[in-house]
């Protein structure tokens, strides 16, 4: 499928201009599609997040990697981008509103159907797509790649309407399966519906095909694995048709 891509540029109220990545099937512009926005990984909109977009366009979505940190920023430096993200981290109610305000650009697209929106999180980004469910936004499925499950704040019920896909590695050494067990038990408490499937040896970043060079470059444990990601993906475009 031939798709098309275009930036969305969102000024926040400091003036800050954040630069998202959209992907669009090339087909759609008259038609209101399902939607996507991608939370990417501490390192921006890098390659991974950008062919996550390319590949739910063609999978019949519209999709938008977010630009959280603004100004199109980018790194492969584990400790910048550990910087970046902790600034965020310092201030989370910023941080909802940047997600709000690319939502709110998002939704006014021509092909976007704002009812059927689904936001789809990597490592620093799943804690994000978690968080804007947490935060009660108008979301019908939220899917977590090796996500941070730290909450903003917990699920609560009927706030937290989203339907949840959750892909982890059994040897992730970033993410505790203890942690994985409170988040089931926050969204249990919450009476969300959800899965967590656990892919048995795959590490934190097993979806970015970079993991590899990024853990030799920065010294941290991760480390792509094809297989889990084929499965996982799969399983996510089954989880977002299903309920968008």
């Amino acid at each position: 499928m031939q798709i098309q891509t275009s930036e969305l540029q969102s000024t926040t109220p400091d003036g800050t201009t954040l630069k998202s990545y959209v992907c669009s099937p090339n087909d759609s512009l008259a038609t209101k599609l399902p939607a996507i926005l991608v939370a990417p990984e501490w390192w921006g909109v890098s390659e991974h997040p950008k062919n996550v977009t390319e590949k739910l366009a063609k999978a019949g979505f519209v999709a938008v990697a977010m630009d959280i940190y603004g100004d199109g920023k980018l790194t492969t430096d584990a400790s910048q981008a550990n910087e970046w993200m902790s600034q965020m981290l310092a201030d989370q109610d910023k941080l909802m509103a940047r997600c709000a305000l690319i939502l709110k650009d998002f939704c006014q697209l021509d092909n976007v159907d704002k009812d059927r929106i689904g936001v789809i999180g990597f490592c620093f980004g799943g804690k994000i797509a978690l968080d804007m469910a947490r935060e009660g936004f108008d979301i019908k499925a939220v899917a977590t790649f090796h996500g941070n499950p730290m909450p903003k704040q917990p699920a609560q019920k009927d706030k937290f309407i989203a339907k949840v896909l959750v892909a982890h590695g059994e040897a992730d050494s970033m993410v505790s399966m203890e942690a994985i067990e409170g988040l089931k038990q926050e969204l249990d408490n919450a009476q969300v519906d959800y899965t967590i499937d656990v892919y048995e040896g795959a590490k934190h970043g097993f979806s970015n095909p970079h993991a590899d060079e990024r853990a030799k470059q920065n010294g941290v444990d991760l480390g792509y694995d094809e297989a889990a990601t084929t499965i996982s993906w799969d399983n996510m475009i089954e989880f977002m048709n299903k309920n968008l």
